[in-house]
């Protein structure tokens, strides 16, 4: 058995270049950045920081889930977002998703990102027994 184990999510958007939705090792999984694409149609969807924002971590919640874990063990993530003057909506959504014992977080504000979006999260996450 490999000590590297490269895992597709069937309900987060297809990988748009050449990455992977995520990788294992051990007991944790990272995650690689998810921009607003709907699922379905590979459309950035979102009107604004939040909606895109909703979005991403909607994404890796799939990619989590398929990889036999939950968003909710959550070690670190980190936004990137085009417009910090937003920070604060994307905020209001992220606090959401992490009600009680939130990740490390860490904020990047960025000059542009993948087709336009507005925000991309990526997320490390802790697998197996908890």
């Amino acid at each position: 058995m490999s000590d590297r184990e490269v895992l597709t999510a069937d309900g987060a958007p297809a990988a748009a270049a050449a990455y992977s939705h995520a990788v294992r090792h051990g007991g944790v999984l990272y995650c690689s950045g998810q921009i607003a694409l709907d699922p379905e149609s590979g459309k950035l969807v979102g009107e604004n920081a939040a909606e895109q924002a909703e979005r991403c971590l909607r994404n890796l919640e799939a990619v989590c889930g398929a990889s036999g874990t939950g968003l909710n063990r959550a070690l670190r993530l980190t936004i990137y977002t085009t417009a910090m003057e937003d920070f604060a909506q994307i905020n209001e959504v992220y606090a959401g998703f992490f009600v009680d014992a939130p990740p490390a977080r860490a904020a990047v504000g960025v000059t542009s990102l993948p087709r336009g979006a507005a925000v991309m999260i990526d997320a490390i996450v802790a697998v197996g027994a908890s």
